[in-house]
Formats: C-alpha cells, sequence, structure tokens
C-alpha cells in the first residue's frame, strides 16, 4: 500500500487516510498520513500501564527540521486554534504502509526517509530515519512533543508539571507518580534541553464529537544531528517507558520485521487480500496482565476487551491465522471471568471489576468453542477447561440470572426490562436507550438454540448427561412460530409483551449463518433477498431498513447525535461475515453463490486503503457515499471479512 502526492493534494484530503501500529499490549501510535494529530487518540507512544488498559499519551509527536544554506526545511504539520501553521506535508514524496509506515521527504537535493514501528510486548517507539544529504552542510533538529495523560483527556499548560534529566544520548521526562519516566534518546547527535510548550493543538476529529478539541504539549528541547556534505545516515530515535533498551534500530526493526513476516506465514495464506487481514489482525491480540493471558481489543483507537465483541472475532483473529496457542488463552481468559454464568462484557479502562451487562457474550462464547474445536480438535483442552464452564452457563440460563435472563416456557430466552440494553444494539444516552430489545431478540435465541446443540454435541461425546432436550424441543418448534413475519417474508427482530416487533433489522442474519440453524433454506432465502435490498451497503449491513421512518442514515455529531444514529441504520462491517456465511449456506453452497460471496466482500479490498489504512473500520454511514466513521480498526469487522473471506470464497475450511 502506497500513496503518493495525489492522497495529499489538500491538508483536507490527507487527513482522511490515518496509520496505526501496535505493540501487543493494548499501547499503539498513531496519526494521519500527513504527520498532523487530527484526534486527541493520536500520537508516537500511547503507553498501556496496566496492559491492555490504562493506555496513557507520552509522546505526541516529534516534528522535524532540517538547516541547510541559511534556510529551514519544515517537515512538521500542525493544526492549531488560528488553523494550519504549519504545512510540512509539501515535502512528503511518498507514504508506503506496508509492514511498518514509511514517509519519504524530498527537498532541495535531500531525501529524509523516516520510519515508525513498535517493539512487541514493550511500551516502545522506534522512529528510523535514513539521510540522503545533498552537496552542502546541514543539521536535523528533532523536536519531541511530550505529554502525560490519560488518552481519553486533554491538558493544557498548567495541568501537569514536567520535570526533565538528562540522561546519556538524551533525556528522561517525569510528570506523574503513577507513570515511569520517558526515555527520549537518540543514536546520533547531542540534546539542547530547554522548557518550550507547543500551545493550541487542535483535534478537528473531536470538535465533530462535540469533544474538546484544543491541547498543550511540552517540549523537554531537541535533538540536533549535524550531516556532512553528500552524507548518508541512519539514525535511531527512541521513546520509551522500558528501563533497558538498544539504539540498535536496524537490529529492531528487522526483529519486528521478521515477526510480522512470520505471522503471516504461519497463516498459510497465499491470496493477497486474506495476507493482509492476516496482518491487521494481529493488532488486536493483546497481553492482559491481569489474567497472564491473551485477550482481545475490541478496536482502536479508543476500546477495550469486549465480551462479545472478543468472542466473535476470535475465529477470524485466531483460528482462521492459525493462532490457536492465542485462542486457547483467550478462551481461558473468559471463562475465569465467567459469573453467574455471563462473561464480562467489558474491562472497564481503570481495571475495576468487570461489567456483565450482556446477554449474547456467553452465548457468542460457544461459537467461539465450536469453532475452535473445528479448527484444533482439542477436545483435550476443551474438555478439562472449557467445558464445566459451559454447563455452568446453560444451568445458569435455565434458572434465570442477572438483568432479567431466563428461559420462558416456550422455551425461548427471554433478557432485559425497560432501560436496560444487554444485546450488541446497546447504545444509550444517560437514561435514553435507543433501541430497546428486551424481551425475545431474534439472534439472542438463535444463539440460545445454537449453544444447546453444542452442548448436547460435547456432552455425547464425552459421554455426560444432557438434561436440556425438552428445553431444546420446546425452543425449536417455536422459533419459528413466533418470529416468522410472513407478510414482510423475514424474522421479527424481537418478541416482547406487546408482540412482534417488525423492524427490518440485521440480527436475523446471524440466525442464518449459525452451524445448528432454525430457519429452513425457503426461509432463508427469502430473508436475505430482503436483507439485501434495504440493509447492504457496500461495506456491511445497515442497522434499520432505510425506509423505516426512525433511519437514521448519517454517523456524526455530539454523543447524543451519534448514539442515536448508531443502531439506527449506522453500516457495520462485521454483519457481512455472517451475511456472507449465511449466503453460502442458504444456497447450499453452490458455485453461483461462492462468485456472488466474493462480489459482497470485493469492495473491501479497495478500503484497506482509506480511513483506518490496513484494517476495516468500525461502522460507516448507511446514506451514500457510505463514508467510513467510528473506529479505524474494528477487530470484528477485520476478522469476520476474514474469516468469511477465506472459509466461504476461498473454501479453504477449518480442518
Amino acid at each position: 500500500m502506497c500513496f503518493g502526492k495525489g492522497d495529499w493534494r489538500s491538508y483536507e484530503q490527507g487527513i482522511q487516510k490515518e496509520w496505526l501500529v501496535t505493540n501487543g499490549l493494548g499501547g499503539y501510535a498513531s496519526s494521519s498520513i500527513i504527520g498532523v494529530n487530527t484526534r486527541k487518540y493520536h500520537g508516537l507512544l500511547i503507553a498501556s500501564l496496566s496492559p491492555p488498559v490504562k493506555r496513557t499519551l507520552v509522546l505526541s509527536k516529534v516534528d522535524e527540521r532540517l538547516e541547510v544554506q541559511g534556510r529551514t526545511y519544515n517537515l512538521a504539520t500542525n493544526h492549531t486554534g488560528g488553523g494550519v501553521t504549519e504545512f510540512g506535508y509539501v515535502h512528503l514524496q511518498r507514504v508506503s504502509l506496508e509492514t511498518f509506515p514509511t514517509f519519504i521527504f524530498s527537498f532541495a537535493d535531500i531525501f529524509l526517509q523516516k520510519q515508525i514501528f513498535m517493539i512487541y510486548g514493550e511500551n516502545t517507539t522506534v522512529i528510523l530515519y535514513r539521510i540522503s544529504n545533498g552537496i552542502s552542510p546541514a543539521v536535523l533538529r528533532l523536536i519531541p512533543l511530550v505529554n502525560c495523560r490519560d488518552f481519553h483527556w486533554t491538558t493544557r499548560r498548567g495541568q501537569i508539571n514536567f520535570a526533565r534529566e538528562e540522561i546519556p544520548r538524551g533525556v528522561a521526562v517525569r510528570a506523574v507518580p503513577q507513570v515511569p519516566a520517558l526515555h527520549l534518546v537518540c543514536s546520533e547527535g547531542g540534546f539542547t534541553g530547554r522548557d518550550d510548550w507547543f500551545y493550541d493543538m487542535f483535534y478537528p476529529e473531536e470538535q465533530n464529537r462535540g469533544l474538546p478539541a484544543r491541547e498543550d504539549h511540552y517540549i523537554p528541547g531537541n535533538f540536533t544531528i549535524a550531516l556532512a556534505p553528500g552524507e548518508e545516515k541512519t539514525i535511531t530515535f527512541i521513546a520509551t517507558l522500558e528501563e533497558v533498551f538498544t539504539l540498535d534500530g536496524e537490529a529492531l526493526l528487522e526483529m519486528e520485521t521478521r515477526r510480522s513476516h512470520e505471522l503471516v506465514e504461519r497463516a498459510g495464506q497465499r491470496d493477497s487480500f486474506a495476507r493482509s487481514l492476516v496482518r491487521a489482525a494481529d493488532a488486536f491480540i493483546v497481553h492482559r496482565r491481569s489474567t497472564g493471558a491473551k485477550s482481545i481489543i475490541a478496536g482502536y483507537h479508543w476500546f477495550s476487551d469486549w465480551g462479545r465483541d472478543a468472542m466473535i472475532a476470535l475465529p477470524g483473529l485466531t483460528l482462521v491465522t492459525r493462532r490457536y496457542d492465542d485462542a486457547r488463552e483467550i478462551l481461558l481468559t473468559f471463562a475465569r471471568y465467567c459469573k453467574d454464568g455471563l462473561l464480562p462484557n467489558t474491562f472497564p479502562d481503570a481495571g475495576e471489576e468487570p461489567l456483565y451487562n450482556t446477554v449474547d457474550a456467553s452465548l457468542w462464547y460457544f461459537q467461539a468453542v465450536w469453532k475452535y474445536l473445528q479448527y484444533t480438535g482439542d477436545h483435550r483442552f476443551v474438555r478439562r477447561n472449557i467445558y464445566p464452564v459451559l454447563r455452568e452457563i446453560i444451568d445458569h440460563h435455565i434458572r434465570g440470572t442477572r438483568f432479567n435472563i431466563r428461559v420462558d416456557e416456550d422455551g425461548l430466552l427471554a433478557a432485559g426490562s425497560p432501560g436496560v440494553q444487554l444485546t450488541w444494539m446497546d447504545a444509550r444516552v444517560d437514561e435514553w436507550v435507543v433501541t430497546p430489545r428486551h424481551g425475545k431478540p431474534v439472534e439472542i435465541n438463535a444463539l440460545w438454540y445454537n449453544a444447546l446443540c453444542i452442548l448436547r454435541e460435547l456432552a455425547g461425546r464425552y459421554k455426560d448427561d444432557f438434561p436440556y432436550d425438552d428445553i431444546m424441543v420446546r425452543c425449536k418448534d417455536n422459533f419459528l412460530k413466533k418470529f416468522w413475519y410472513d407478510q414482510g417474508g423475514y424474522l421479527y427482530d424481537v418478541i416482547g409483551p406487546e408482540g412482534g416487533d417488525a423492524s427490518l433489522r440485521p440480527n436475523q442474519v446471524i440466525a442464518l449463518s449459525l452451524p445448528f440453524t432454525l430457519v429452513d433454506p425457503q426461509r432463508g432465502a427469502r430473508i436475505l433477498r430482503r436483507v439485501w435490498q434495504e440493509l447492504y451497503a457496500t461495506y456491511g449491513l445497515r442497522s434499520l431498513s432505510h425506509y423505516d421512518p426512525r433511519y437514521r442514515g448519517v454517523y456524526g455529531g455530539d454523543r447524543r447525535q451519534r448514539d442515536g444514529a448508531y443502531h439506527q441504520g449506522t453500516v457495520w462491517s462485521w454483519l457481512m461475515g455472517p451475511f456472507v456465511t449465511a449466503l453460502r449456506r442458504v444456497y447450499n453452497y453452490s458455485p453461483a453463490s461462492r462468485l456472488l460471496a466474493a462480489r459482497f466482500l470485493a469492495p473491501f479490498r479497495e478500503h484497506l486503503r482509506e480511513h483506518g489504512v490496513g484494517y476495516i473500520s468500525e461502522i460507516f454511514d448507511g446514506n451514500e457515499p457510505v463514508i467510513p466513521r467510528g473506529a479505524i480498526a474494528q477487530a470484528w469487522g477485520v476478522a469476520e471479512v476474514l474469516r468469511a473471506y477465506v472459509e466461504d470464497v476461498l473454501e479453504i475450511k477449518p480442518g
């Protein structure tokens, strides 16, 4: 993926693409491809102090200036409250985002290449500069913009007291006791300490979201590197919270490049699109310190690890990619936190008690375990570590558990009450539940039946009793009786106290895609046709039909406006996974259905070049031109597109 000047003919065009690199801890580095920070979440080192949470911005950016023959070439691009004040992107010749983001600047008779990467498992960012100097002596100045705040916040001068201490080859900056010192070191030149500030950096993306959009950054000094005429020089700049580090940037780059290539090769994919998604998948698999095992970050920049998202994403991120050890760790991580038959919905950023306000995370857990067995055949692990948890989940659901989750007399699963939102359509603004779905949601009952079938299969294999046959029969007999909306030719979205909700939503597609489905192919074909006509929108499915009077086709504005549109028409990328799988199953894996599946997923090839470059966005506008919104990189979007592409288009099946 390479970009040229045609991608930043204007500032506005240049900020539409963002890059992201991660460190396996929940930490990351990210900015726009022209080097201007447009979000409070942008920065060169957002460290995870308690992986994968407590993410803290410690280095916003490093601005470069090169002085030659009395002229200064400013390579920085910055936006303040007064507008765009520095235009360094005019010197940007080319950007490559293959393994790691690489920026090539050309000015006078000089080339400067800047490559950014992180060290896996460390809160360390490396910038590797390669300079080809011209015929005159020159001086390169590196100016670090430092901060020390939670990545959700913004700060102004006077709110944080910074202290600097010069160390060999650089400076250590301290701010608050809870955050280790930030070491800024450079392999060449020298450091000159001088307290200064960058004032009033402006984040247009935060203003668009109705949030504080300005802040100040501390400058502890600058690094200066002399360049002789015609000299070719490689310079390593490191920002780290670690105590031990090396300044051999070339060796570090080789190590991280090799790791990335090994992950791609392990997956065994030869298709270029699949390989790109395998590389993207790595960003979401992180270490969780509290469990000593792997977990899944739901998305970047602002999500932590969510139970529902993790279970939906697990097959694509860890099984299609053959990262089976990671899959085991993730399954164990969430099994340990199972409580009253529920998996955590979220692990809060500050590390408090997990929140269990979800009805579907524990049901998606069954599906993740089933896919794990399909790919690995590892029944020994499941029998010993997971099967007891599965039985516990079913038992609690039958007896009744938190949030009014219980099995009704008809064998269907009911959940929630007014004011409580438990499904993935969980937007809530203060006391306003945007999409109240309490009662019997369609995908929850499809998942419930699927879970019962999986447990029955495992109980038979493990020679254990299965006392739930009666509930299974009642659930199967009543599902279509209650949910089939014959007039519309699709499934009701929710069965509530007042009957069926005929809102045309994508949740019914999940019911078609599960291995143990309750919908026959004839009805399935009618459902898919209606969904295609009214919900499909190039990069996913709308969350509500565009013919519905409640439909909101543009996602934007302040929190109330955004959350009001989140599940009322906004397009979700992850839904393309179940949609494509349902399509192939309903049409009995015919050659024509394979071709159609490939057509549905093809637009994501081009999408990898926009928004979060190399990743799949969380959501899109429901209205044309279907602009990407929300998180620039979403775990279940990457995972489900990858899984569906490999399994249903390439037809590379588990085992």
